[in-house]
């Protein structure tokens, strides 16, 4: 449903997307995982038909994105980091609006917009203006409208991004009631939304692609995986060099710290992210 191959993006002199190739196939809910700054978003709105890639080839629905950009978000629902809302509009007339600029025919409307707001838990909500709901309703909102004209696939960029726990769980349960009626893409940094949502997730970090497995594949590597860290003196560069012709070592980076240099050893075969955000020093 979804192809991408050698997708690679640049701004200006900065690579935001390096060569990266992977599938989603129909009805499948993938997650795409990595840190701020991995290039997710760009992805994102890359296979949105938003921004054109600067090489490679993608596919949504068996269509090119860069040569028919207009048949691929007819067929897309998406869902951006920053929630596009009209805070001076009630949640009906925004839902109705959606639909008509996505070409819902007139006699459909009324049943999709309240189908979607029923889906979503946004009916109590359909009177009052979008700029007096929380951040949580206003996710619900924008999920409808991505709903709203019935797409094959769903592109979900980060879509329980600053919402309490409860509210991230209801966001959750209304994406997994979606499995095999939708193809879903959802990008995050933190593994267990994925865990909890995904049956395949792509990691990403740095533009690259880092590894792609099942959650169950991936905790399980995590379970028995193990983080080292030393403090060497010496030329970075050197160090670096040595210890990654070292077996088993998957990554290497270095820090300095104090006029030394503070080299991290990861063990960890697909590694998460989250296990190194905040490492403490030996």
């Amino acid at each position: 449903m979804i192809e991408v191959e050698h997708l690679t993006k640049y701004f200006g002199s900065i690579k935001a997307v390096d060569d990266i190739s992977f599938t989603v196939n129909t009805g499948e809910i993938v997650g795409f995982l990595g840190p701020n700054g991995a290039g997710k978003t760009t992805t994102m709105r890359i296979l949105a038909g938003f921004l054109p890639p600067t090489s490679g080839t993608t596919r949504v629905a068996g269509i090119d994105v860069l040569h028919q950009s207009l048949r691929v978000r007819r067929k897309v629902g998406y869902f951006p980091e920053r929630v596009p809302l009209y805070p001076d509009m009630k949640v009906m007339s925004f839902l109705d609006f959606a639909a008509e600029v996505k070409g819902v025919p007139r006699r459909e409307r009324k049943k999709k917009v309240e189908e979607k707001m029923d889906m979503c838990g946004v009916t109590p909500m359909s009177k009052k203006l979008i700029g007096h709901l929380s951040k949580g309703y206003r996710q619900r909102v924008c999920l409808a409208q991505a709903l709203i004209n019935d797409p094959e696939i769903l592109v979900l960029d980060e879509p329980t991004i600053g919402l309490d726990p409860e509210q991230i769980t209801d966001i959750r349960n209304l994406i997994r009631n979606l499995r095999g009626k939708r193809t879903i893409m959802l990008s995050t940094h933190i593994l267990p939304e994925v865990s909890m949502t995904c049956d395949r997730v792509i990691i990403i970090d740095r533009g690259k692609l880092v590894v792609e497995d099942t959650p169950e594949n991936l905790n399980n590597r995590l379970r028995t995986s193990n983080r080292i860290m030393v403090k060497v003196e010496g030329p970075a560069a050197e160090v670096e060099k040595k210890l990654a012709s070292l077996p088993d070592i998957i990554k290497v980076t270095a820090q300095e710290q104090e006029s030394r240099e503070v080299v991290k050893l990861l063990f960890c075969l697909g590694l998460s992210f989250s296990m190194v955000l905040c490492p403490a020093l030996c």
